[in-house]
């Protein structure tokens, strides 16, 4: 094992998320406030029926359009499926590949990490498997020279600057590598142990365009209680539908946080992540299709953890909403520009996609509590700001598009080879509350923390409860196809 200490951060002219928000937007948010309050004091209640009405709209748009990709995916299946017997027949020589595992806080997990990295079946002379440790995490430091390391492990100490993020730690790690490809595995990952050798192989399906193949993840303890339960339901319409339908439309992909197979040089080409966004990956995935790359979905999975207590999902999950809005922020700050060099098209999934992510989850609970308020108090005052077209909207989002999305997470579940969690489907409008939570939360540290990143943490899992979970659902999605 050998352990490389970096001591200066490179400063790289795309972070864009440092700021915020630029001198023009926050104008712009000046003077729309100003509006909204000149407007009000006019005729509030015109006000708020137009409000509303642009509301609605979104929302209902913003749900088709993802009805949409989830039936497009189902009719049209996009993800390079690459079967184990053509993984030695095609080539003999396989690529140097870089694999970056950034870490803090995990000694507890490192002994299953390791074990899963080691099963890895790509050849040793063409792995550099990176662990980028912070320089102040003296437990998870101490725990990796314990294990006496040897190649292709290397460990990487990244130096305690600010801002500390994954990202940051990523770009550290990319230093002084000859690789063609590049993967992130995060510390309780557990990829099938052919997934490298099956992204090469996409990449020689794949037009000269393509610079990252997405893998799908899931959970390898989808059943420890009703959290988990949801979580791997919305990560198996998320990954096996909702991507797989972007890619059917070679629209701009939002990645994963963890295996993305970049090739190296078009990642060092447009700089690397922004150490500043705290979703690095959906960062980067828009600035690739932005100079004209796409991105790929392979129908390989990586098993991970999914998180099991409540108040560290929240943690999690706020992080991934502010992360959102930061790279909305980032990639509307010229917006006219953006729109042009994407086109119309591609922008509106982007406005559909991130836009209509956030909108949906911080507008969820406003439109929830004035349709209690509706049923409990019949309040004539709530009725007028839904009249006609805007009350038919809103009942197709509530009751059409809520049994819409709970259908389509169960018949996720049920490719994925999570069938018994179909009934959970009726819990779902409960985990997108939490969903609203956490959103707001993470919207509100945007303004006083940006780039503060809230851990995840992490549990040490028996190997045995881990490995019959991931044994279990390959047997359930293979019996169909029997």
């Amino acid at each position: 094992m050998v352990d490389k200490k970096n001591t200066t951060f490179r400063r790289r002219n795309f972070a864009q998320a440092e700021q915020t928000i630029v001198r023009w937007q926050k104008y712009a948010g000046y003077t729309l406030l100003v509006g909204l309050v000149a407007a009000g004091i006019f005729n509030w209640r015109i006000e708020l029926l137009v409000i509303n009405g642009m509301i609605t709209a979104f929302y209902l748009v913003s749900s088709v359009y993802r009805v949409f990709l989830i039936d497009l995916s189902l009719r049209n299946w996009q993800a390079i499926s690459v079967e184990t017997t053509e993984l030695n027949e095609h080539r003999s020589q396989w690529p140097p590949y870089l694999v970056l595992v950034p870490l803090y806080q995990e000694a507890d997990v490192l002994p299953s990490l390791i074990a899963n990295l080691r099963r890895l079946d790509y050849p040793r002379d063409k792995l550099d498997i990176r662990l980028l440790v912070e320089e102040d995490d003296d437990e998870t430091l101490t725990a990796t020279r314990e294990m006496a390391l040897e190649e292709p492990f290397s460990v990487v100490v990244v130096s305690d600057s600010y801002p500390k993020t994954k990202p940051k730690a990523c770009n550290v790690g990319l230093e002084g590598s000859d690789a063609r490809y590049c993967v992130i595995y995060d510390a309780e990952d557990r990829p099938e142990p052919d997934q490298l050798k099956k992204a090469v192989l996409a990449y020689d399906r794949s037009p000269e365009e393509v610079a990252c193949v997405q893998a799908k993840l899931n959970f390898y303890n989808p059943d420890q209680n009703a959290l988990t339960r949801c979580f791997a339901a919305e990560y198996a319409m998320w990954f096996d539908m909702f991507l797989p339908g972007l890619d059917a439309l070679h629209a701009p992909i939002p990645l994963g946080g963890t295996s993305n197979h970049f090739r190296l040089d078009v990642l060092l080409e447009i700089g690397g992540w922004d150490p500043y966004n705290v979703t690095e990956d959906c960062d980067v995935g828009l600035r690739m299709f932005t100079r004209g790359w796409r991105t790929r979905i392979i129908d390989s999975t990586t098993w991970e953890q999914a998180c099991p207590s409540l108040q560290h999902w929240i943690r999690q999950r706020s992080r991934w909403t502010k992360g959102f809005i930061q790279t909305y922020l980032v990639h509307t700050r010229r917006p006219f520009r953006q729109m042009i060099r994407l086109g119309i098209s591609n922008y509106s999934h982007f406005q559909l996609v991130v836009g209509g992510t956030i909108l949906c989850q911080l507008v969820n609970p406003v439109y929830w509590t004035l349709t209690l308020l509706w049923f409990v108090f019949k309040t004539p005052l709530i009725a007028q700001f839904f009249p006609g077209a805007i009350f038919a909207m809103g009942v197709v989002c509530l009751f059409v598009g809520n049994f819409t999305f709970a259908y389509c997470s169960a018949v996720a579940c049920v490719r994925r080879g999570l069938g018994h969690l179909t009934g959970y489907g009726l819990l779902m409008p409960a985990y997108w509350a939490l969903m609203s939570y956490a959103a707001w939360k993470g919207t509100l540290q945007l303004i006083r923390r940006p780039h503060y990143w809230e851990k995840t943490r992490h549990y040490a899992a028996d190997a045995a409860v881990e490995t019959e979970g991931i044994r279990q659902q390959r047997s359930n999605r293979e019996a169909p196809h029997k």
